[in-house]
């Protein structure tokens, strides 16, 4: 059974990151899920950004959390990214994208798909980030995932004191560690509380090529990021993550067709 295949920030490398056409274009590309980042905007908002400032992908400058949501919704999101000079892009699809909006979406696709949230820290906003998100996802009926719901979520952080609250805020949310580095004690197969899942980077991955194996033996998922590379694919494969979060979610799953079945 192949690993699922989750499009990094909606899929990076063809499209602006974290604009619904990237997102909507991965998932037409037969992604089994979609990853983003969320930050609280100044008056409270959820939306989906990855760095702290605004420089890098809008025109804008200053930090996400010091702007209100239509300040924000007033910036270019799209052109910094070269594909805005090259594809018909609806204006719709490449303003900023609120984690509401990016439910909706989900929603109306049609068809099962696994979103990956990771909440991100250190915020001035603290544990509001992770507060916020669970009453969103409380009112979308997805707090507590339900057989036959098309759209299931998940919660990631760097933040081992981010998912103890999404595990008292809402047990039954899955979550997953993320790693660059590797703390002590999770080479061995232990994860913060509540986390059942170990999100290793890829050069994490390569320095360690235990780690896999010593987390699968302690009953423990493993989702690997940010895999771009077919000898990369090739790697994780070896080793049996049960997800590859990338930004070219096209590569990765023709080339999972080409790989014969573990």
């Amino acid at each position: 059974m192949r690993p699922l295949v989750f499009a990094h920030r909606g899929g990076a490398d063809a499209l602006p990151e974290h604009t619904l056409a990237a997102y909507l274009r991965a998932l037409d590309e037969g992604a089994d899920g979609v990853e983003c980042d969320v930050r609280l905007t100044r008056d409270g908002h959820l939306v989906c950004v990855h760095d702290r400032r605004l420089n890098r992908t809008s025109n804008g400058t200053g930090l996400v959390s010091a702007k209100t949501l239509a300040q924000l919704e007033a910036l270019d999101f799209a052109s910094w990214h070269p594909a805005a000079a090259t594809e018909d892009l609806q204006v719709e699809h490449t303003r900023l994208l609120t984690l509401d909006r990016l439910l909706e979406a989900l929603r109306e696709r049609g068809r099962p798909v696994r979103l990956l949230i990771e909440t991100k820290h250190p915020s001035r906003y603290g544990a509001d980030v992770e507060r916020r998100l669970v009453e969103m996802l409380r009112r979308y009926g997805l707090a507590e995932p339900v057989a036959g719901d098309p759209v299931t979520v998940t919660v990631m952080s760097f933040a081992a004191l981010a998912l103890r609250r999404i595990r008292t805020l809402a047990p039954a949310l899955p979550t997953v560690y993320l790693l660059e580095i590797l703390p002590p004690g999770v080479g061995r197969g232990r994860l913060p509380f509540g986390a059942r899942i170990a999100g290793p980077g890829i050069g994490l991955v390569r320095a360690r090529p235990n780690l896999i194996g010593n987390l699968r033996s302690a009953g423990l998922g493993a989702y690997c990021w940010t895999v771009n590379a077919e000898e990369d694919v090739d790697l994780v494969l070896k080793h049996g993550v049960d997800g590859i979060i990338t930004d070219r979610p096209r590569l990765v799953l023709e080339h999972l067709e080409k790989v014969p079945p573990v």
